[in-house]
């Protein structure tokens, strides 16, 4: 901890795990030192320790504002000493923990300095969890005698695996919010707000994912500045793959919801013709003994008047004529 952010390091030599959690005043040495690979994480960090931090390692002054600032794009700057990077993690809360008809789409931004030997992430808060990133590395060990390129390539396929986990989780909610469009039961009410919230959940995963693509170009394109080995060509290319791949899945999924919209409109209007059409064939058949009775009760003598057989007539013209629109309206689908 310094002061009140917390602050991890490693350093590899030779692609071998040297020291961990080092002191900062230790960061330019190591960085300076031709066979040392560098990380240093800051998290919650305040301005004076990243104006300590850019003054020791000679970092641009607008990608440390950057770097502190709220409403940054994801993006990929080329500085004369270094090339900073912002990217957004995305996590989809389950259900359980969502208040209803709430974003169920959470965005972590991490930001990243990367030096010839090294590279330095900065976190706004914990909702990122560097310890998968860490795992990531580890697990492609082989890949740090590389360089730096190493570094960057496992931190950014931690993010676009969160991004594809996302898109996987939306596409699986949008499914569900299929199958219960055409159920008769289903609330038209609920099938608006889920519709609406995973529109929402689209729209902020989409302006994280699409610039992805210009933050890998932006890395290929300067990959030998970075000091990246040829080596992990293959891999970039492989997450330049990833990156294309979500962005078309949040592509299809926003003309989707789209079309889950105006379908569930259609079809509000197609439930709303149907009762229109129950209550005027209802409305029809009441008015047959409405317009008999009435006129069975004028005060006037008519067909059967004080006669029992006048009760059968208008009776049986009552049973016969609504009879006859029941059946009829019944055979159109009306009823």
């Amino acid at each position: 901890m310094i002061g009140d952010a917390a602050v991890r390091s490693r350093v590899w030599r030779a692609g071998a795990l040297q020291a961990e959690d080092f002191p900062f005043e230790k960061i330019s040495d190591y960085l300076d030192e031709e066979d040392c690979l560098v990380w240093v994480d800051i998290c919650d960090p305040d301005s004076h320790l990243l104006t300590e931090l850019a003054s020791e390692l000679a970092l641009d002054p607008l990608a440390v504002e950057d770097a502190i600032s709220h409403g940054e794009r994801a993006k990929a700057t080329r500085y004369s000493t270094h090339t900073f990077l912002t990217a957004y993690a995305a996590h989809i809360r389950p259900d359980d923990d969502t208040p209803a008809h709430r974003s169920e789409l959470t965005l972590s931004r991490v930001s990243a300095f990367v030096l010839t030997r090294g590279i330095v992430t900065v976190r706004r808060n914990d909702d990122f969890d560097m310890e998968v990133v860490s795992q990531r590395w580890e697990d492609n060990a082989d890949l740090l005698k590389y360089g730096v390129g190493a570094l960057v390539h496992g931190l950014l396929d931690v993010i676009v695996d969160s991004h594809f986990e996302a898109v996987q989780a939306l596409d699986e909610k949008m499914e569900m919010l299929e199958d219960g469009l055409f159920d008769e039961e289903a609330r038209t009410t609920a099938v608006q707000r889920q519709t609406y919230s995973i529109r929402k959940d689209l729209v902020a995963l989409r302006r994280v994912v699409l610039p992805m693509r210009e933050v890998v170009n932006s890395l290929l394109r300067h990959r030998k500045d970075m000091g990246a080995h040829t080596e992990l060509d293959s891999w970039y290319d492989d997450l330049y793959d990833h990156v294309l791949r979500a962005t078309e899945w949040t592509e299809s999924l926003r003309d989707m919801v789209t079309t889950i919209f105006e379908t569930n409109l259609s079809l509000q209007d197609a439930r709303l013709n149907t009762v229109m059409k129950k209550l005027t064939g209802w409305a029809a058949i009441i008015a047959i003994p409405t317009a008999i009775t009435g006129y069975f009760g004028q005060n006037v003598p008519y067909p059967g008047f004080q006669q029992p057989w006048g009760w059968v007539l208008s009776s049986g013209l009552i049973v016969g004529i609504a009879g006859l629109l029941y059946l009829t309206f019944k055979r159109r689908e009306w009823l």
